[in-house]
């Protein structure tokens, strides 16, 4: 695929039917690195638009205790970022749904970016997410991802500073992820208020599709963001339904996401 075309694309079919695009986030190797290729295929099956493939690293900041777990274990079954690629290499023979890497700094920087960019595409992937490279932060770090065969992913918080947010769209390609609440990722009983404002303040000052990520565990939450942003973001629900329920739970999580992002469509 050429750059950015399958994240593109994908968003614009799910525009034109008037749904919204579901993105199941995945820490790759948990809980080992044959179940995650398993669950990999489940959730492509069950209606996954886009997977965000997470490599695991040893200290995940911005995670919450389950995705913080889950990269403990796949780092204690020696999952490296050569895995994550092959793994993902594994993946792309049989399917063609977009890849999005989400990693920190740290693991692509040992990799050396130049090489990582490369080798990810060879590999399969569509788009790169750093959690821990702001907008400007680093420009040079920035321009290998932007003018390489990778979409740079950008992040945004309901603290971002308004004139702040085209500076940072801007420099993003693929799609904006908005985090959909302050501190880390993890499971929530419900939305914060005020999420849906946000939203459509954001589609004002923004052409890049928004998804929504950070505390949607249920398929009530999902259907709910479904309505005001172009795609939705799940990790840390689907992380437990893969360590209680193994592959097969974790498709019919993303299967029940599905279902009720779709309903809220018709």
């Amino acid at each position: 695929m050429s750059k950015g075309q399958g994240i593109s694309e994908r968003f614009a079919q799910r525009r034109s039917e008037g749904r919204a695009a579901l993105i199941p986030y995945l820490t790759v190797g948990y809980p080992d690195a044959q179940q995650s290729a398993e669950c990999l295929t489940a959730i492509a099956e069950a209606g996954a638009d886009i997977i965000e493939l997470g490599i695991p690293f040893s200290d995940p900041l911005a995670d919450g205790p389950t995705i913080q777990a889950a990269s403990f274990t796949a780092l204690q079954k020696g999952m490296t970022v050569e895995g994550t690629l092959e793994s993902l290499r594994s993946f792309r023979a049989s399917w063609d749904t977009p890849v999005v890497l989400f990693s920190y700094l740290n693991p692509i920087l040992q990799y050396g970016m130049g090489r990582f960019v490369s080798d990810a595409a060879e590999a399969g992937a569509q788009g790169l997410l750093l959690t821990d490279l702001p907008a400007g932060a680093d420009p040079d770090l920035e321009g290998e991802v932007q003018d390489g065969p990778l979409d740079l992913i950008r992040l945004l918080a309901p603290t971002t500073e308004p004139d702040r947010v085209p500076r940072v769209a801007e420099g993003g390609q693929g799609f904006l992820y908005y985090i959909s609440r302050t501190g880390v990722t993890g499971a929530r009983q419900q939305l914060r208020d005020g999420l849906e404002g946000e939203i459509q303040v954001l589609r004002e000052a923004v052409e890049l599709p928004i998804a929504v990520g950070f505390g949607i565990s249920t398929p009530e939450h999902a259907a709910v963001v479904a309505g005001v942003a172009d795609g939705v973001v799940v990790g840390s629900a689907l992380i437990t339904a893969l360590s209680s329920g193994g592959p097969d739970g974790a498709g019919e999580l993303v299967a029940s996401f599905r279902a009720a992002m779709d309903r809220a469509a018709t």
